[in-house]
C-alpha cells in the first residue's frame, strides 16, 4: 500500500496573568500525560510546541516535564517549535518586537534543550501576507496555517497534502496547511475511523503528508476530554497503537523533516486570515449571526456544498476596531514599545523589553466564544506589564539624579490612533489619559507603583453569541449545571441569565457627565434604560492646558444643552484636572453654568468606573464614609462626602479614597457582561459604577461648582 506521513503538531499554551490553579490543572490532565504518552510510545514522531509563559511555569513547577521533554527531544522523538516567546498575535506588535519575542524563545530552546528551531508556531494561526520576511529575518523556515486561507485562495483538501512556498520581499517561507477534517476528528471521532481517513489519502496522494495541528489543552484539560483520552482504553493510547500497528503505509514524522526532504507542491500567496472559527467571531453580532445562518445553509444545500469555503469572516484586526478596550490596550502597547525601543542597551532596556512583550501576550486583545478580553486577570496581567515597562522606559529617559525622581509632562496626541488626540498626564506616581472628543472623559489611571489600570473595566456590549442565548431560552433549551444535553440547547450556569442583557449607550470609564430625569431608578440605569438628557456624555470638549512648576492643570468645557420637559435650556459644563509631581492625588473641579436668562432645575451626576479586582470577592471592597460593602453590590446613599474603593490584593494592597466638597447621593452597581465558558453561560463581572449626582437649581449665568479629590493611598500586603 503506498505510504503517507502524518505530521501531528500540539501547541501548548497558557496565557500571562492566569490563574496557578489552571497551570497545575492544564499541566496534570494534558501536558504531563501526552509526554507520558509518548515515552510509551517511542515510535510515534511529532513536533510540540510550548509558549513563553508555560514553559516559565513548568520550569519553576514542574521541572521534570521539561527534563522529560528534553530527553524525547534528544532521541529526536519530538521536534521543537519556536515562536513568538509570549504568544503574541504577531501581525499585531512591530517588527522589532516580532524579531525580538521569536529570537528569544530560540534562543531558550537552545539553552535549555539544546535544540535549534527552524519552524514556528503563529499564535492563533493569524496569517497577513508581510510575515514571511519577518519570520525569515529570525531565522523560521517553516510554518503551518489551517487550511482557511488555502481554500480562500481555491485549493482544495486534495491540495494539502505537502508544503507550499511563499515569499515576501524575497524573503522565502514554507507553509503546511492544517486539515481541518484532522483537528476536528482528533481526538473526537473513533480511532478506526480517523485510520480509515489516513487510508483514503495515502491512496489518493502516495507519498503525501498530512498535517494535524491544535491545541493540547483539548487532550485532557477540556471539558469531559480526560477520561475520553486518558482512561482505560483510552483514546490517545488508542490511536498511538493503531499508529503503530500500521507503520507500514503510515509514519509519523515531525514537520521539520518533511519541510527538510520534501519540496513545496508551489508558490502561493495567502490571503490575511485565521482559523475559520476566529474570522466568525471578529464579525460584528448581526453580521455574527447571519454568517452562521448562511454557512448551515451553503452546507446543507447539494449545489453548494463545495462552495461554503469561499465565504469567509472577517480579519482578527477586527477586534481591534470592535472594542474600545482592546484598542486602547494596543495602542498603548505601541506607544510604550517605542519607548522601550528608544532606551539605551544595558539591562533596564532588557527587563522592559522582557515587559513589553509579556504584555503582547494575544489572549487579553481579543473574544472568542468565552474568555478572552472579559477576563479581568488577562488584562491586568498586560496592563501591568505596560505600566512596568512605561516605568523603566519614563526612568531611563530623566537619568539617575535625585532632581529628576520627581516630575510632571503633559503631551497632546492621538494616542488611539482614531483620528482625535487625547492628553496625557504623566506624573512620576500616575498616569492620566483623557479623551476630549469623547465627553472628556478619564479613559485610563495608572497607578505606577502598583502597576494597575484601576479603570480596568469593560463596557457592555451585545455579542453574536448572545443570540444563541436568546434563541435557546425562547424555545425552552436551557440546560441547566447536571442536566443532560437536548437537541439546539445551551448551558446556562444560571436559569435567568438570559434576562441579563443589558447594553451600554456609552463606554464605561470616568469623569462621565451626565443628566438625567428625577424619575430614573438605580435599576433603570443599571440596564440602560433611561434617556440621557444632555448632549454631554459623549460629545466633544475643548481642552486647555496650563503648565506651573512641577503642576499640570487640564481644564475641558462643552456648551450643550439639557433637555427639561419640552425645553432645551443651554447649559455649559467644565472640569479642570490637576496633577502635581510628586502626588498621590489629583482633583477635578466642575463648574456647570446655565446659559439661559431663567433658573432650572436638573439633576447632574458623575459617573467612574472602577476595574480594580476582577470579582466581587472579600479582596475588593468599597467603602461609603466607614461602611464597606462588596463591590458586586447594588446600594443607594445620600449625603456622600468620602468613598473608597480598595483591594488587599497582594499585587494591589491599595486604595483610592474620594473626598467630595459638595455631598452628593450615591448610586454603586456592579458593571456585568453575559459571557461563555466551557460551563455555560455566566454573569461575569468586570468593575463596579459608582454615580454621584445633585439635584441643583441652576441660576442664570451664575456657575454651580464642586471639587473631587481622589487620592492614592499603598497598603501593607
Amino acid at each position: 500500500m503506498s505510504t503517507l506521513t502524518l505530521a501531528l503538531v500540539i501547541h501548548n499554551h497558557q496565557p500571562v496573568g492566569n490563574f496557578e490553579h489552571v497551570f497545575a490543572e492544564a499541566t496534570d490532565k494534558a501536558y504531563a500525560p501526552m509526554l507520558a504518552a509518548l515515552v510509551r510510545h517511542p515510535n510515534i514522531r511529532m513536533s510540540l510546541h510550548y509558549s513563553g509563559p508555560l514553559l516559565d511555569w513548568l520550569d519553576a513547577n514542574r521541572p521534570d516535564l521539561l527534563e522529560l521533554l528534553g530527553d524525547l527531544v534528544s532521541r529526536e522523538q519530538v521536534e521543537l517549535l519556536t515562536g513568538g516567546y509570549y504568544e503574541p498575535i504577531l501581525v499585531s506588535v512591530p517588527d522589532a518586537d516580532k524579531l525580538g519575542q521569536v529570537r528569544k524563545m530560540t534562543d531558550f530552546l537552545m539553552e535549555r534543550f539544546g535544540y535549534g528551531a527552524t519552524g514556528a508556531w503563529i499564535s492563533e494561526r493569524v496569517w497577513e501576507p508581510h510575515l514571511p520576511k519577518t519570520l525569515a529575518e529570525a531565522g523560521v523556515q517553516y510554518t503551518l496555517l489551517d487550511d482557511t486561507p488555502f481554500k480562500m485562495a481555491g485549493l482544495t483538501d486534495a491540495d494539502l497534502l505537502g508544503s507550499y512556498i511563499t515569499e515576501e520581499q524575497g524573503f522565502p517561507l514554507k507553509i503546511f496547511g492544517n486539515v481541518k477534517h484532522l483537528r476536528y476528528a482528533i481526538p473526537w471521532h473513533s480511532v478506526e475511523k480517523v485510520i480509515d481517513w489516513l487510508k483514503g489519502q495515502a491512496r489518493a496522494c502516495p507519498g503525501g503528508v498530512a498535517v494535524s495541528g491544535d491545541d493540547g489543552e483539548k487532550f485532557g484539560m477540556w471539558p469531559d476530554t480526560f477520561n475520553h483520552c486518558w482512561g482505560e482504553n483510552g483514546w490517545v493510547n488508542h490511536f498511538f497503537t493503531a499508529l503503530e500497528d500500521n507503520v507500514e503505509w503510515v509514519r509519523t514524522r515531525p514537520l521539520g523533516e518533511v519541510a527538510a526532504e520534501q519540496a513545496p507542491l508551489g508558490r502561493i500567496y495567502l490571503p490575511c486570515s485565521s482559523y475559520e472559527e476566529m474570522m466568525h467571531w471578529a464579525l460584528p453580532p448581526d453580521a455574527f449571526v447571519s454568517f452562521g445562518d448562511l454557512k448551515r445553509a451553503l452546507q446543507d444545500a447539494e449545489e453548494t456544498r463545495g462552495a461554503h469555503r469561499f465565504v469567509t469572516g472577517t480579519s482578527w484586526r477586527s477586534f481591534v476596531a470592535r472594542y474600545d478596550e482592546v484598542n486602547q490596550m494596543h495602542k498603548k502597547m505601541l506607544w510604550v514599545s517605542r519607548k522601550v525601543h528608544a532606551m539605551p542597551e544595558g539591562e533596564a532596556k532588557r527587563r522592559a523589553l522582557d515587559h513589553i512583550w509579556s504584555a503582547q501576550c494575544n489572549c487579553g486583545y481579543w473574544h472568542g466564544l468565552f474568555g478572552g478580553v472579559y477576563l479581568f486577570h488577562i488584562r491586568a496581567a498586560n496592563f501591568a506589564g505596560l505600566i512596568t515597562a512605561e516605568n523603566l522606559a519614563d526612568r531611563s529617559a530623566r537619568g539617575a539624579s535625585p532632581d529628576t525622581r520627581v516630575w510632571a509632562t503633559v503631551k497632546r496626541a492621538d494616542f488611539d490612533a482614531d483620528g482625535s488626540d487625547e492628553i496625557l498626564l504623566n506624573t512620576d506616581r500616575q498616569v492620566l489619559i483623557l479623551k476630549p472628543s469623547q465627553g472628556g472623559a478619564l479613559i485610563e489611571w495608572d497607578w505606577r507603583d502598583r502597576a494597575c489600570n484601576l479603570l480596568n473595566t469593560m463596557t457592555r456590549r451585545r455579542e453574536g453569541h448572545h443570540e444563541m442565548l436568546r434563541r435557546a431560552a425562547e424555545r425552552g433549551r436551557l440546560i441547566l449545571p447536571g442536566e443532560q444535553e437536548i437537541p439546539g440547547g445551551v448551558r446556562v450556569k444560571e436559569p435567568d441569565v438570559h434576562t441579563r442583557l443589558f447594553y451600554d449607550r456609552h463606554r464605561r470609564v470616568a469623569l462621565l457627565d451626565r443628566f438625567l430625569g428625577p424619575r430614573v431608578t438605580p435599576e433603570a440605569f443599571y440596564q440602560a434604560r433611561y434617556k440621557e438628557l444632555g448632549s454631554f456624555v459623549d460629545q466633544a470638549y475643548r481642552a486647555e492646558i496650563r503648565t506651573a512648576d512641577d503642576s499640570i492643570q487640564v481644564t475641558l468645557s462643552r456648551d450643550g444643552a439639557v433637555s427639561v420637559g419640552e425645553v432645551c435650556f443651554p447649559v455649559r459644563v467644565e472640569k479642570t484636572i490637576r496633577v502635581s509631581a510628586g502626588s498621590p492625588e489629583f482633583s477635578t473641579t466642575y463648574l456647570v453654568t446655565n446659559l439661559e436668562d431663567i433658573p432650572v432645575s436638573v439633576r447632574f451626576g458623575i459617573e467612574f468606573n472602577w476595574g480594580i479586582v476582577g470579582s466581587d470577592g472579600p479582596r475588593g471592597y468599597l467603602r461609603v464614609g466607614s461602611r464597606p460593602h462588596s463591590l458586586s453590590g447594588f446600594g443607594y446613599h445620600d449625603q456622600v462626602s468620602t468613598m473608597t474603593v480598595g483591594s488587599t490584593e497582594p499585587v494591589l494592597a491599595g486604595e483610592v479614597r474620594l473626598s467630595l466638597a459638595r455631598p452628593a447621593s450615591l448610586w454603586r452597581l456592579p458593571v456585568e457582561t453575559v459571557s461563555n465558558s466551557e460551563a455555560g453561560y455566566e454573569r461575569t463581572y468586570q468593575g463596579t459604577c459608582t454615580f454621584l449626582w445633585w439635584d441643583i437649581l441652576l441660576e442664570p449665568e451664575l456657575a454651580w461648582k464642586t471639587e473631587l479629590t481622589f487620592r492614592l493611598i499603598e497598603l501593607e500586603p
